[in-house]
């Protein structure tokens, strides 16, 4: 019962702010050193799911990072090595024929050896449609065949991807790709043991008990549902004498004065701070602002069930998007370094190949706030739509600062918005993606986090046939370069980078989406924590180099 403390101390959290402002974290508790080589870690939000093809979620792509491996994972320098793969490809003489030496002391945690054809089994029930993956649009355009399969044209056996033999995996691209390395590090990437997958059926993946791992950990306690699991150290991983920690436990607490309570107790090693809690750290070492790739935005579903909604009109989609102090969110209600957002991509992700200009500085601001004209907007389209008012639902995750995220949106839009109704639907994390999926709502606070640092990864996120659009997002023009920066323009990389940025801008001309803000995240680390591996692209923590003093 590893988290029978933790969990007890969660009874304990009716400490005020003014209390918790007391409440240093260099105190007899939290110490500068640790006796056991474990570390006590707090996420938000519970695991969705633990079938990598499924998974669409960070928390998912954190913990199969730590407990699974492709041919690649990154390093503590943000950078890609070697992994399942044990030396750089060998790639044809037209750069489409990739061919990796699968290394031959990867095992499973059952035993069995991690083969070639555990990746084609994987890579092939990802692109099949029948599996339902919403990450199936990662390899279309990338792995030959891909797309048609996606699309149920084809069987998935036509996948380019084929075991030669047990330790050699083939690759054929269907063009060239720059960030193709950069991808086989993600989730969806990954490889699953056929026979294992087969004989579990339903329950493969729906518990820790009914997986298997090939990464640093192997994960237990997770029954599927609940607000706490545990990594423990992986004997059997190729790389073992690298894992310095000998296990983990994770608890969901998505209260943020409950965090900084087991924190100041000693009760956990690091914890994500916002809001008002930023300021109550202020001036302690063990407060960082790390930054992030993730961008958030509103998710406008322009039809649900079956009809256009409100949404579809262009003029209210703006009004809303203009319609609200961005900055004053990120000071007021984040308060964690987070920076407004006026674009879809974000600053930092991605440099323009001949001048080196941040793409973000490049492109510029798109949708400011702008009172009013978000106003005029708001007037146009209820006109258009020969309506007086309109009422729309706020989608939101049922985290503390979720709330309080929906609470100042939902007030700045009906105060500055007249004729504009906002209710709020506060849903636990992993409702929120079955919504999503279903396309049953009309606005949403959605993010996104790079899987590799090219702004496309973002921008083929709203093309109309994309896995992850559900919002019926469709704009040809678009639509149309999205593709040929996938296709003609890889021989030419100035033009790629022209097609990108003209692509985010009649996304945001149309207003498709909103953007709010770019996530920093403020966070509270015990000085004898070492080596937590944080990632602007793909997962956000690896913990294989991970390690607390003594």
């Amino acid at each position: 019962m590893k988290h029978v403390k933790l969990l007890s101390l969660l009874g304990i959290t009716l400490l005020s702010t003014a209390v918790l402002a007391a409440c240093g974290s260099n105190d007899a508790d939290s110490g500068n050193s640790k006796t056991t080589k474990e570390l006590n870690l707090i996420e938000t939000a519970e695991i969705p799911t633990m079938d990598s093809v499924l998974n669409t979620d960070t928390v998912g792509s954190t913990v199969m990072n730590n407990v699974m491996e492709g041919l690649y994972r990154l390093n503590l320098d943000n950078k890609p090595e070697l992994a399942m793969a044990s030396e750089k490809p060998s790639i044809s003489e037209d750069g489409l024929t990739y061919t990796y030496k699968i290394r031959e002391d990867a095992k499973w945690s059952n035993g069995d050896p991690v083969t070639a054809n555990d990746f084609v089994f994987s890579w092939r029930r990802l692109v099949n449609p029948s599996t339902g993956s919403q990450s199936a649009y990662m390899m279309e355009g990338i792995i030959k065949n891909a797309s048609e399969i996606n699309r149920g044209n084809i069987a998935p056996e036509e996948l380019g991807v084929k075991a030669i033999d047990e330790t050699t995996l083939e690759v054929q691209l269907e063009s060239k790709v720059p960030y193709f390395e950069d991808l086989l590090s993600l989730a969806m990437f990954l490889p699953q043991n056929e026979s294992y997958v087969t004989e579990k059926g339903k329950k493969y993946a729906s518990d820790s008990d009914n997986a298997i791992y090939n990464g640093p950990f192997v994960l237990t306690d997770w029954d599927g549902t609940g607000l706490s699991w545990s990594y423990e150290k992986n004997e059997d991983y190729w790389d073992a004498s690298k894992v310095k920690l000998d296990g983990i436990n994770v608890d969901v607490v998505k209260e943020t004065s409950t965090a900084i309570n087991l924190y100041d107790a000693g009760e956990v090693d690091t914890i994500k701070l916002s809001g008002e809690y930023v300021q109550t750290k202020q001036g302690d070492p063990d407060l960082k602002s790390v930054p992030t790739s993730s961008v958030f935005f509103f998710k406008y579903n322009q039809e649900r069930n079956g009809a256009p909604t409100a949404l579809a009109n262009e003029n209210i989609r703006k009004a809303i998007s203009m319609g609200f102090d961005k900055e004053a969110y990120a000071k007021t209600v984040l308060q964690n370094g987070s920076l407004p957002a006026n674009g879809l991509v974000p600053e930092g992700l991605s440099v323009n190949p001949s001048t080196d200009e941040d793409y973000r500085e490049e492109n510029g601001d798109l949708l400011n706030y702008d009172i009013d004209a978000a106003q005029d907007y708001m007037k146009k389209g209820l006109a258009e739509l020969g309506l007086d008012s309109v009422t729309l639902e706020l989608l939101s995750d049922d985290s503390e600062n979720a709330k309080k995220s929906s609470e100042y949106m939902q007030g700045q839009l009906m105060q500055n918005l007249p004729g504009l109704e906002i209710s709020i639907r506060s849903v636990p994390f992993n409702v929120r993606l079955d919504v999503n999926k279903r396309q049953d709502y009309d606005i949403q606070m959605a993010g996104w986090g790079a899987d590799y640092a090219d702004p496309i990864n973002f921008l083929e996120l709203f093309e109309t046939e994309n896995s992850n659009n559900k919002a019926s997002i469709s704009i040809p023009e678009y639509d149309a370069l999205i593709e040929k920066v996938g296709t003609t323009d890889l021989d030419d990389p100035e033009q790629r980078w022209a097609d990108m940025l003209s692509a985010e801008k009649i996304l945001l001309e149309e207003a498709a989406i909103g953007p709010i803000y770019q996530r920093y995240n403020a966070i509270l680390k015990k000085p004898y924590v070492q080596d937590i591996g944080t990632h602007l692209v793909g997962p956000e923590y690896s913990f294989k180099w991970a390690s607390v003093t003594e």
